[in-house]
Formats: C-alpha cells, structure tokens, sequence
C-alpha cells in the first residue's frame, strides 16, 4: 500500500457545516495527509460535485489522483487501507468488524435519533427526546471505561462520531434540551471533551460560534 506519493492529488468537496464531510477532514489530518478543500454549495451543486458523485449528488467525496469516492464511511476506510500511517483501524479482524459495525450504528440508528430530538417540533418532542436518550445510553455503554472508542487513540468510531462530540452540544442548546450532559452520560460526555480536545481534531473542527449561527437560522426558518 502506498504512503508516500510526492504527486498525490487529494481534494475533498465538501461543506463546512456537514459533519460527515467533517470526518474526511479529521481523517487526513490525522493521516497528516495534505490535500485541497473545495467548499459546496448544495443548492447551486457544482459540475465537479456531478461529475464526481453522479448517483447520490451530495458531500462529502473524495478524489483521489482523478479517482472519486463518496459516502463518509467507505471514504474513512479508504483513507485507512491507503495511508496506512497512525491507523484508525485496528489489525485485530474481529475488531475491526466491531468497528465498523459501531460507526454504521451511528450513521443507521443514533444521529437519527439525536438529530429528530433536536428538530423535533412540540408534538413529537417527548418520544423523539427519549429515543435520543436511549441511544446515547448504546453509546455510553460501547465505550465503556475507555478514554477513546479506540482505546488510547482516536480510531474510526472516534472519528464517525465526530457528530455526538461536537454538534450535539451546539444543537442542544439551540433546541432548549439537555441530551449529552455530564449528569445524564459522564463516560461519553468526558469522552466528548477529550474528543474536541485532542490537538488534531482541535484544529480539524469548525467554529462553534459559526456552527452556532448556522444552525440557529436553520431551526428558525
């Protein structure tokens, strides 16, 4: 496997405000990979977003020496089987099932459920908020007593659920809810803090006062 192409072309189309398109970002700055971000706009969908991501139109894709692949979570195990330095992914196979069996869980059942509770409207509000609960509470019991759902590094379900470590604060605010609190969750919410704390992921992450703005006109729209 090749890590070290002087050549390499790497650019990703993404939007700044998506935190799928994030993870492709966290995943090459912790690959410390260089690569050219060009930023989309979704309701003017640029040729090279069509030519690129013909099937599903939508970010984040990665380009790769001309060569495209999109969807967040087969771009992250792209990203792993080609630079093969500071893996994300461990060798052992049955861990690496649980992996990825972990970071589609996130995408299939536990965004979703956050996601509703925050937007939910008056009506809905109640059960869409209790199923938020029970899947942080998934969640909180995968990571157990570990400092990161890799261990002692930031490993693929780290990175997947960049959403929990750092939308959910700001989303929850804006809806008036208290869903990941130290009170509610103290092992994930710890993890949430050393999440948006480590030096690369720091760096790696929007503005909370922007992201904050962004959202904020959306729910009032």
């Amino acid at each position: 496997m090749a890590t070290e192409h002087k050549e390499e072309e790497v650019r990703v189309l993404g939007k700044w405000a998506s935190p799928f398109s994030n993870r492709i970002n966290l995943a090459l700055k912790l690959k410390g990979i260089p690569y050219q971000y060009s930023e989309e706009d979704l309701a003017n969908k640029s040729a090279d977003l069509l030519k690129y991501n013909p099937v599903h139109k939508k970010v984040p894709v990665l380009v790769h020496n001309g060569k495209p692949i999109a969807e967040s979570l087969v771009i992250l195990e792209y990203i792993e089987d080609v630079w093969n330095n500071n893996p994300f992914l461990p060798q052992d196979p049955y861990e690496r099932a649980l992996a990825r069996f972990w970071s589609k869980t996130l995408d299939d059942k536990i965004l979703p459920a956050i996601w509703n509770a925050c937007w939910s409207n008056e009506k809905g509000r109640e059960k869409a908020v209790e199923e938020a609960l029970a899947a942080l509470k998934i969640l909180q019991d995968e990571l157990k007593d570990k400092k990161f759902f890799g261990g002692e590094n930031i490993g693929l379900v780290d990175i997947a659920a960049n959403f929990v470590g750092y939308w959910v604060g700001i989303l929850q605010e804006i809806a008036g809810l208290e869903l990941l609190t130290v009170e509610k969750f103290p092992k994930l919410y710890k993890w949430s803090q050393e999440f948006v704390n480590h030096s690369v992921i720091k760096e790696g992450l929007p503005p909370r006062d922007e992201l904050y703005v962004f959202f904020k006109a959306s729910a009032s729209k």
